[in-house]
């Protein structure tokens, strides 16, 4: 059932009641959870498709990472007790293949070592100053499918055929950011890029973002893990937490310039009793903060309260039919699209797409759009384009193409 609407509310940018936004950057262990669990269901995508020429069932989206022991000291430090990182979901791990003789062949799926070996290649990317060896142990307890669900999917999952819903959910996206959401957005990524830790090398990858905006005024706090074989005093940590600080300020004034924004860094530290943010890894992880999967961004990599949310945790999930990741994935690029097609014309674009189980994934339950037009824009014109984009997104051939880009990684899912 599609429903395109207006929306009864201001765009957000005009809303007076102030707007919140978070970013838990890539060495959050929630954020860790996320990235490990979504490589994991890429990994048996590919393996299963690379052996058998399909994907099977699978959902590996209960991670946790268990954190360790540490104690941090200018200079280095000491880890004793290492980080426990546990991958938990279901996959099919044995296929009854019939053989060219006749006779049926039992083939076994290497499901350990396809979440341990992406495991570490995952942490390996993420972390500059993680031990895989010492600082972090992997497990995994990933078991075969409960027949309902294994049945949906194995009904539906044919070459030309369209995958029916694995469950009864709801996903949700919108567009544009706003200027509060790109500055959380981007000041994560800059603070995490390699050209970055390159010249503030005590920078650890354990980054929240935290903004707030009331008015015109942007207010943005950073809690920054600092790695501490880096950092030999508290001057030198001072001087490494306020490149972040200036380096966060410069992109602002670039990115948007007619907002104040001001900016502080790892508000908790108290310099005169020695109580700073400092770790030995780059991540609180260390030290006993907990990850896990669903807990931290959402498909369009922001948490944010004061828009429509799915608390869905999209990583991990199969990319075929599992409603719970593909409809909060495209419900964010149908409203990109709808927003890029009005050019100018439509100031925000929010979706919503409701599953039922059993029922082809491109007819949803409810598709409901509320757009907001541009003032002296007739409702008509920008309702056409929302119907347009709607059954563009909706076909088999862009569910088929979507499928093939989440099994690539090329969809921001966290």
């Amino acid at each position: 059932m599609l429903k395109i609407t207006r929306a009864n509310f201001l765009p957000i940018e005009k809303s007076e009641f102030p707007e919140l936004c978070e970013r838990k950057g890539i060495g959050h262990p929630d954020t860790v959870c996320d990235a490990v669990a979504d490589a994991c269901s890429r990994a048996l995508c590919l393996y299963y498709l690379e052996k058998f020429d399909r994907v099977y069932h699978h959902n590996v989206d209960k991670a946790a990472l268990v954190g360790g022991t540490a104690k941090p000291e200018y200079g280095g430090g000491q880890i004793i007790q290492p980080q426990y990182f546990l991958i938990v979901g279901r996959a099919i791990n044995q296929i009854l293949r019939e053989c060219s003789d006749g006779t049926n062949k039992l083939e076994y799926i290497p499901i350990p070592t396809i979440c341990i070996e992406t495991q570490r290649e995952v942490l390996s990317k993420i972390f500059r100053n993680l031990d895989l060896n010492k600082d972090i142990q992997f497990d995994y307890a990933v078991r075969p499918g409960s027949i309902d669900l294994t049945g949906v999917f194995d009904e539906s999952h044919h070459s030309e055929e369209i995958p029916l819903a694995n469950d009864t959910s709801f996903g949700v996206g919108y567009a544009p950011y706003s200027d509060v959401e790109r500055i959380t957005l981007e000041a994560e990524k800059l603070i995490n890029s390699n050209k970055f830790k390159d010249k503030c090398p005590a920078s650890g990858e354990d980054v929240k973002v935290m903004t707030e905006r009331m008015g015109n005024e942007i207010g943005i706090t950073v809690a920054a893990a600092m790695i501490s074989k880096y950092i030999n005093d508290a001057s030198e940590y001072v001087s490494y937490t306020n490149q972040i600080k200036e380096a966060v300020l410069d992109l602002a004034a670039d990115i948007i310039p007619e907002r104040d924004i001001s900016c502080q860094v790892n508000v908790a530290d108290n310099i005169e009793k020695g109580i700073i943010y400092l770790t030995i890894t780059g991540t609180s992880a260390e030290a006993g903060d907990d990850g896990e999967v669903g807990r931290g961004n959402r498909a369009n990599g922001l948490i944010t309260p004061c828009r429509t949310m799915s608390l869905e945790a999209v990583c991990g999930k199969n990319p075929i039919n599992h409603v719970g990741k593909l409809y909060n994935v495209l419900g964010t690029e149908m409203a990109r699209e709808i927003v890029k097609r009005g050019q100018g014309d439509i100031i925000e674009a929010h979706v919503k797409l409701l599953s039922q189980i059993g029922r082809p994934i491109t007819d949803p339950w409810v598709n409901s759009i509320e757009l907001i037009p541009a003032d002296n824009v007739n409702f008509d014109s920008a309702k056409r384009i929302a119907e347009e984009v709607s059954a563009e997104k909706l076909s088999k051939e862009y569910f088929f193409d979507l499928r093939k880009r989440l099994i690539a990684g090329e969809v921001q899912v966290f």
